[in-house]
Formats: structure tokens, C-alpha cells, sequence
């Protein structure tokens, strides 16, 4: 296995003196790195505190990437069970490195009271509750705002806070088959094809980390947070918006020039897939050129330019489907290398990921911790950055810890990580 060791909601859960102390009572809780190294001394967000409410997928995912640069998080989850995400352990561990978790049911008058305390050392909340729960639960943003000037609440939801669909039950592919997502072609037949990987929710958890940065950005500037509202659907269709809106008077999609034959994947001769993206002409010209001996179907100028072979691009397609099918895998790498032809292999398994010379060589996945290697943060940085700090934790693990650095009243967790046995109220 080509990985190294470190070294260096699902959405239905859906400047005083006093100003001044707050921050520093904050910092002196924040958790001290590993033998490895701690949070990077160079990044604006290294001691800022992020309470996440969020389950699942798209919140956690958003305050992975926080705290990977080196925000403190910390996970409150219900003492009874935690992240439902925990039933995942490969997930869970890649979700929530970096972290710490405490339990509190916040269903409870003294739970929520410690959770208020928290907010008071907070930089920022994530929740990913229904539009509602947190206002039923007596932690509205007028309340956290009031105990915290300086509070970032950051809501992920499916539609937003607002609107006629911000109280439907949904999940990421509903929130992706209204995105728009399905309304651009991916395929020369128009045959729509869901993806596997979860990108409404990877899109919307992208967006959320970056509007909380530039929001703790604010606050640090002015003193005063704010709310923000990310919806999943919205976060997918402002990307989908850059292509699908200029289809809006095009008539039939396929016909678009976001179909071509010369763009797609195929098929060798012993059952291997490659993609080849021939976008720009000079590719053409030199694929027809160094093939077209041998496959006089390539050996034509009427193709090009790019408009002509996007005119053609069903007879385009079938002819490149017919002339990969010639060859074996090996014989394509060799051919299409040479010619410094784009393109690359399709890995259809994650070992092929794991095993691949280019990511293997950038040290992008590690074996730092849980079931299965991990992917550092996909951005390297120049001042450097050792993503593999702390693994996830084990369900209020640092209950106490948090709790006892907190600075008034004394705490009222039970000796043990929970907290006290839970006083349900109606919400």
C-alpha cells in the first residue's frame, strides 16, 4: 500500500478588557499538538473555537477543514449514541480528526446552560438542525448573539432557513436534483447518471467553511458576528448556475457544446478504461496525425477545429470508440504518453487511488489513524501544515477537560465523561 505515516447530518438533525479575557481564557483551553506538532503557528484560524453541533456528513466535513488549519473544535454530541456517523468508523475518523467531543443533551436545562457557557469562549457555531430546532431549544442567534457579541452561528440545512421548501425532509440527492445539477449533459446519449461521491454535500460544506472563515474574519475585525444561512441545494446550483443558465435558450441540451465525442472515457481492448480530453485542437491534430496511419478515419483535416468536431460529435465518438478498442491498456499508455496526448487512466478502485505514482509522490493519503489511510488537506502550503494531528475522538473524551477550563461556576459533569443523568424539556 503506497501510504505514509504521518510525520510532521445528515440536514433533517437537520476589544474590552472583558472582550479581551474571553479570548485568552479560550486559547489557554485549546488543546496542545502532538508529538508531531500542533496547529500551524501561521494560520488566522489556529485558537479559534468552533462549537459543532452538526451529524453526518456536510457539517463535520466543513469543520474538518477548519480544523485542520488549526481551529479548536469541538464536537457536542448526545451523550446517547453521539454522531450517528460513528457507525462508519472509516468515515467518522477522516471526518473528525483533529477534534475534540463533548456530550451534552441539549434537550437538558443544565446541559444547555454548560453549552452557554462554551459559547461564551466561542468564536463560532455550526449547527445542521432543521430550520427552528435551535429556536425551540431556547439557542436562537438573538440568544447566542446576546451571551456572545463576537458569535459566528453558521446553519447548514438542505433549503436554507427561509423559503417554501426550508422545512421538507431531504437528502443530498434531492438537494442535487434541484440544484440544476441534472439539467447539464455529461453523457453523448444524455443519459443521466448520479454520481457516487456526495458532491451537494461536499459543495455545500465548501461553502460553509469558507463563508465561516471570512465571517471570523469580520468579527475579529469588528467585534460582531453573524448568521449564516447555507443551503446545500443553493451551494450546488451557484456552480451548476455557471453552466446550466446559458441552456436556458439553447433548445436541446445535448446540443450544446458541452457535449463532445472527443471529451468522454473509453474502453481498451482488454476491458480497461482511460479518459482522453481533446479539448484544445493542437491535441487533435496530433492524435489524428500520430494514429491516422492506422485508423484512416483519423486521417482527415475536416476535424480540427473544435466547432467542426462538435458538430460531428456522435460519429466522433463512435469512431475513438472503435479505435481504442484495438488495443490493450498498456499499448494506449505508451501511444498516448508519447505523444503527450491528455489523458489519464479512470480508476474504477480505490487501490489504483492509493497506488497511483503522482499522488503516492505528493504524499496525499497517510495510514494516520482508524480503518483505512486518510487524505491530508488537499492543499499544500507553503509555511507547511502536518494535517494528521489528533485522531478522531472516542465519544466525550474531553468532557471534563473542556467543562473544568471553563471559567465560572463549578461544572457539573459526573466523574467520567458525561454529564449529569439527562432533565428532558419539550422542544
Amino acid at each position: 500500500m503506497a501510504v505514509d505515516k504521518p510525520n510532521s447530518e445528515r440536514v433533517e438533525h437537520a476589544g474590552t478588557a472583558e472582550h479581551a479575557g474571553t479570548v485568552e481564557r479560550a486559547e489557554a483551553a485549546a488543546p496542545a499538538g502532538d508529538a508531531h506538532g500542533g496547529p500551524p503557528d501561521w494560520s488566522f484560524l489556529t485558537g479559534k473555537r468552533v462549537l459543532d453541533l452538526s451529524r453526518l456528513l456536510p457539517g463535520p466535513y466543513a469543520t474538518s477543514m477548519l480544523a485542520d488549519v488549526g481551529a479548536d473544535v469541538i464536537k457536542i454530541e448526545e451523550p446517547d449514541g453521539g454522531d450517528p456517523a460513528r457507525s462508519a468508523p472509516a468515515l467518522f475518523e477522516a471526518l473528525n480528526r483533529n477534534k475534540r467531543s463533548v456530550t451534552l443533551d441539549l434537550r437538558d436545562d443544565t446541559h444547555r446552560a454548560e453549552f452557554m457557557r462554551l459559547v461564551d469562549t466561542a468564536d463560532a457555531v455550526v449547527e445542521s438542525f432543521r430550520p427552528g430546532v435551535l429556536d425551540r431549544l431556547g439557542l436562537s442567534y438573538p440568544v447566542l448573539h446576546e451571551a456572545n457579541p463576537r458569535i459566528v452561528l453558521c446553519s447548514l440545512s438542505g433549503y436554507g432557513q427561509t423559503g417554501p421548501y426550508a422545512n421538507r425532509p431531504g437528502h443530498e440527492l434531492n438537494f442535487l436534483a434541484l440544484s440544476g445539477f441534472f439539467t447539464v449533459p455529461g453523457r453523448i446519449d444524455g443519459e443521466i447518471t448520479r454520481p457516487g461521491v456526495r458532491v451537494g454535500d461536499m459543495a455545500g460544506a465548501m461553502q460553509a467553511a469558507f463563508a465561516l472563515t471570512v465571517a471570523l474574519a469580520g468579527a475579529a475585525a469588528t467585534g460582531q458576528g453573524q448568521h449564516i444561512d447555507v443551503s446545500l441545494t443553493e451551494s450546488i446550483a451557484g456552480w451548476c448556475a455557471l453552466f446550466a443558465l446559458p441552456l436556458a435558450d439553447a433548445g436541446d441540451p445535448l446540443k450544446s457544446g458541452l457535449v463532445q465525442g472527443d471529451n468522454d472515457v473509453f474502453r481498451t481492448a482488454d476491458g480497461r478504461l482511460l479518459s482522453l480530453a481533446t479539448f484544445e485542437d493542437k491535441f487533435w491534430r496530433e492524435l489524428r496525425t500520430a494514429l491516422g496511419t492506422e485508423f484512416p478515419g483519423l486521417n482527415t483535416d475536416a476535424y480540427d477545429r473544435r466547432a467542426a468536431r462538435t458538430a460531428a460529435k456522435e460519429k466522433i465518438h463512435d469512431l475513438l470508440t472503435e479505435v481504442f478498442a484495438a488495443h490493450d491498456y498498456a499499448w494506449w499508455e505508451c501511444t498516448l504518453t508519447g505523444i503527450g496526448a491528455p489523458w489519464t487512466p479512470v480508476f474504477t478502485t480505490p487501490q489504483q487511488l492509493i497506488d497511483d505514482p503522482h499522488l503516492t509522490a505528493r504524499n496525499l493519503f497517510s495510514q494516520a489513524s482508524g480503518p483505512a489511510p486518510q487524505a491530508r488537506f488537499p492543499v499544500r502550503f507553503g509555511s507547511g501544515l502536518n494535517t494528521f494531528r489528533t485522531p478522531a475522538p472516542e465519544l466525550g473524551a474531553h468532557t471534563r477537560e473542556v467543562l473544568e477550563a471553563m471559567p465560572t461556576a463549578s461544572i457539573t459533569a459526573a466523574s467520567g465523561p458525561r454529564p449529569p443523568a439527562r432533565r428532558r424539556s419539550r422542544t
